[in-house]
């Protein structure tokens, strides 16, 4: 048996257990609220009750936890005081840096918004005298009215109409731009612009003499442009609840009983009591030129032979005409006192004793004679060309230009371009004025050979009438002689051009388009006038063959001997011609296609003029 000691000693350990906790001997330790600890972050057991279904976010976020009773009740606290610390210094480097982000984007976008407008001003220069918008207004105008600024190269002429007239209003307000300008307070006077109740323009001239000459040929362009997109939109209504442009032949309403149907996917035709016309007549804005003050000869030359060529156009020859007089008037009205009896005011021919002929009395005839020759009056044509011509060779070569300078050295090319850069060229000076005896410059030449060009189509074309049937299978000899005259006539004008192109500056850019046009024009009329001559020759060698197979020879046939001769000469030549004149046309064609690409890099405006 054991002792009774150790059932006593079992006893005592057994009640050790149910006496409380001695306080003292373990204090607790003091946690405080400046320092973090580790224990904050997972919290003891809640003696809340925990549902499950108060607590999906959890179990869906800790799938283990329901599994799991080591991990029950246990959350883990996010948003402690170092992380709130973190999250706010994030935050407020997130803000510094969005908000120097936006300024540098701002900044670069403001730089390359104001690049743009350096070089469209560059390209199409303003007055300084205009306001900001009065220029951007005309600028975008401009450029809208290139054919490549849409890709499918269709202008939009209603957007171009519209930034024209608001810009011509603006400088005809005398709180904006018209300052100083007389401009007739009644209503009846002006045309307000569509969709723009404050401004409008006056219908009759101005007196420009209290403007500078910037200003007046920077309003001329503005007039210029109107214009022409008025021409454009002649014929065309606009929608006034929906403001588009549609042509007046889709209108629905009393004048138009049978409106044709507009494209497919095009907008709804309009209604005829919505619509107005899309805009006034060109006629409107050609005289307000021609009526206007302070304009120079060449300028009201321009708008008297624009507007009388779209005279033409519209199919009124006879007003046509009385509007080439007045421009011949105008230019003739500009020679020097002493200049008498240069041109014929009947019939437009230039004496051949002239000593005075200016270069807008050369164009006012070019165009006369170009107005009767399309409207089949060749009689009266060929005269002014060929007195036009006579004096065209008249003029006096251009005097010895001086040595070509040294080129710059690389550094003064640096600075000139980094000058280019910074500072803006001034407004170009204004052009020749046109009442100057003009010189023999290529430009000149080019113009030459355009007349030239003229002449023979005229030559040819006189020579037979397409619309009646020729009574002899063969030609007479003087129908033959006036179509190899013009033949020769053509040659030369083709020679000449693509001679002077090939050797003309390449700063010319006036004098190389005309040059281009004209190279362009002649090649056309060659081939055209080859290939009518080898038709007719073909014609004439299938009936006479015709003939020979029926019994009947060629001298026998009632031709003369002359006639067989020259017809057993011409045999062959044309095809020889033709195939000589299409690989002409393939130089010529290629030579036009590097004048069009080269164009595009010679832009004027100095080094960011390129653009």
């Amino acid at each position: 048996m054991l002792p009774p000691r150790f059932s006593i000693a079992r006893i005592i350990l057994n009640r050790r257990p149910l006496r409380p906790p001695n306080l003292k001997c373990n204090p607790p330790g003091l946690r405080l609220f400046t320092q973090n600890s580790q224990l904050l972050l997972v919290s003891r057991t809640s003696p809340r009750p925990e549902l499950p279904y108060l607590y999906v976010s959890s179990a869906s976020r800790f799938p283990y936890a329901a599994s799991s009773p080591q991990y029950q009740g246990r959350l883990a606290r996010y948003l402690t005081t170092e992380r709130k610390q973190r999250i706010k210094s994030e935050a407020k480097l997130t803000i510094r840096y969005l908000f120097y982000g936006h300024m540098i984007a701002g900044f670069v976008l403001a730089l390359v918004w104001l690049v743009s407008v350096e070089i469209k001003e560059r390209r199409y220069p303003t007055p300084p005298e205009w306001s900001f918008r009065t220029r951007n207004i005309y600028r975008t105008a401009r450029i809208m009215s290139e054919p490549n600024f849409t890709p499918s190269g269709i202008t939009e002429w209603p957007q171009v109409g519209n930034n024209y007239w608001v810009a011509l209003s603006r400088l005809e307000d005398p709180a904006i731009d018209g300052k100083d300008l007389d401009i007739p307070p009644s209503d009846d006077h002006r045309v307000f612009v569509v969709g723009i109740n404050a401004l409008g323009f006056t219908r009759n001239g101005l007196d420009l003499l209290c403007k500078s000459e910037e200003w007046r040929r920077g309003y001329y362009s503005v007039l210029m442009g109107a214009a022409r997109a008025a021409e454009h939109l002649d014929g065309e209504v606009r929608d006034t609840t929906r403001n588009i442009t549609f042509p007046a032949e889709h209108m629905i309403g009393p004048s138009n009983p049978r409106p044709k149907p507009v494209p497919h996917g095009a907008a709804s035709p309009p209604i005829e009591e919505n619509c107005v016309p899309a805009s006034e007549s060109p006629q409107m804005f050609y005289m307000k030129i021609l009526t206007s003050t302070g304009f120079n000869t060449r300028q009201r030359l321009d708008a008297a032979l624009a507007y009388a060529d779209w005279l033409d156009f519209k199919g009124l020859r006879e007003t046509a005409e009385e509007m080439y007089d007045w421009a011949l008037d105008i230019a003739m009205g500009a020679l020097p006192v002493g200049a008498n009896n240069v041109v014929d005011t009947q019939t437009g021919i230039i004496s051949s004793n002239a000593t005075y002929v200016s270069n807008n009395l050369l164009k006012a005839t070019t165009a006369l004679a170009i107005h009767h020759a399309q409207n089949n009056n060749l009689t009266a044509a060929l005269p002014i060309f060929l007195s036009v011509l006579r004096a065209r060779k008249q003029l006096s070569l251009p005097p010895v230009s001086d040595p070509p300078k040294p080129e710059p050295s690389k550094l003064e090319w640096i600075v000139s371009t980094v000058k280019s850069i910074i500072v803006s060229p001034p407004y170009p000076p204004p052009p020749p004025s046109g009442d100057e005896v003009p010189i023999r410059t290529p430009k000149a030449v080019c113009e030459e050979a355009a007349v030239m060009a003229h002449v023979g189509e005229i030559l040819f074309a006189s020579s037979t009438d397409d619309s009646k049937p020729p009574l002899k299978e063969t030609k007479s000899r003087t129908t033959l002689r006036k179509q190899q005259s013009g033949l020769s006539w053509t040659r030369d004008a083709v020679d000449v051009s693509e001679t002077t192109l090939t050797s003309m500056d390449e700063a010319d850019l006036d004098g190389r388009q005309t040059c281009a046009e004209c190279l362009r024009t002649g090649i056309d009329n060659w081939s055209a006038m080859v290939r009518k001559m080898l038709r007719e020759q073909q014609r004439v060698v299938s009936t006479k063959e015709k003939k020979v197979g029926g019994g009947r020879g060629w001298f026998w046939g009632g031709q003369s001997t002359e006639e067989a001769e020259e017809v057993e000469e011409d045999e062959g030549r044309w095809e020889r011609e033709l195939q000589l004149v299409d690989e002409r046309m393939g130089s010529v064609q290629r030579l036009l296609e590097h004048e069009e690409e080269s164009r595009k890099y010679r832009k004027p405006g100095g080094w960011l003029g390129l653009g």
